[in-house]
């Protein structure tokens, strides 16, 4: 691939994606694409530019899926696990006592991992959502980890990222060398494919929206247009939760965060939580799940 073509797909990948690679990272691209370009009959990376340059829809598309960051695992990071079941589900619980239901969004689900482990807090809270409708909506760029998602099935090794063994055997069945989430868990999540860069009103209102790790890779007027339209999805009173490495501070003053409680934003027009909903002693079937 020559220096050219490598501007050139830096430019696609950015205008598909949002994904804004560095001058220096043509190493990844080619070691990303060199097996899209052999499964495609071609003879290199630089013959996949130019039949990409030619107008191939359907290549285009293969070589942003391939070059999106897709890293995951169940109950990654831990902290904003804990977050959703001892703050922010007790406190939507009190806020939502009238309507009873919640609607959570997974902005960038990748394989289903972070859904998944969300749908296992709610399991796990047993009688507390009786009589409550709760959606959940993992979306992705990518249709191929949408369908892994969908099938809810993981190796062992995947399995073993994150995953308490109780959970394991609670929640999954064995399918051969596979894992395969259960029925009724799967049922809890509904799949979009869908663009952050692109409108997603279309999908209504959230009380709870996780974004997190996929804003590091954008650049920071793309990073500020994204959470404009994260503010028109998010409830007046709702929570979006962000990667550890993320943050609005300094871009944008359409989320404020939560006070001692970090990759927690509120949108700004409303107080923050009530510091009693942060309390970890929220009743014993709360307190019972701090191993998740």
């Amino acid at each position: 691939m020559t220096p050219p073509e490598y501007e050139y797909l830096r430019k696609v990948l950015r205008d598909r994606s949002g994904l804004d690679l560095s001058a220096d990272k043509q190493y990844l691209v080619e070691s990303r694409l060199l097996p899209l370009a052999r499964k495609a009959g071609l003879s290199g990376t630089g013959e996949l530019v130019e039949k990409v340059k030619s107008g191939s829809t359907s290549l285009t598309t293969q070589v942003v899926e391939a070059m999106t960051i897709n890293e995951t695992f169940f109950f990654r990071d831990k902290i904003p696990f804990d977050h959703f079941r001892l703050s922010i589900v007790p406190e939507m619980l009190r806020a939502r006592a009238g309507r009873k239901s919640i609607r959570i969004w997974c902005a960038a689900a990748s394989t289903g991992q972070e859904p998944y482990s969300l749908a296992i807090c709610l399991k796990e809270m047993g009688d507390a959502l009786t009589g409550w409708r709760v959606e959940i909506i993992a979306s992705d760029l990518s249709e191929e980890v949408l369908e892994k998602s969908r099938a809810g099935l993981y190796s062992q090794f995947e399995i073993q990222r994150g995953l308490p063994i109780q959970m394991l055997i609670k929640y999954f069945t064995q399918s051969g060398e596979l894992w395969q989430v259960n029925a009724d868990l799967r049922a809890m999540v509904q799949h979009r494919q869908l663009n952050l860069l692109h409108d997603f009103s279309q999908l209504g209102l959230f009380d709870v929206i996780f974004c997190r790790n996929v804003l590091i890779y954008f650049d920071q007027d793309t990073k500020i247009g994204i959470f404009k339209r994260l503010a028109k999805a998010a409830e007046p009173d709702g929570v979006v939760v962000l990667g550890a490495a993320e943050t609005v501070v300094g871009l944008t003053d359409v989320f404020k965060p939560c006070p001692q409680r970090r990759g927690l934003y509120r949108p700004s027009s409303v107080p923050a939580m009530h510091s009693n909903a942060y309390a970890i002693g929220n009743g014993p079937k709360l307190a019972a799940m701090a191993g998740v």
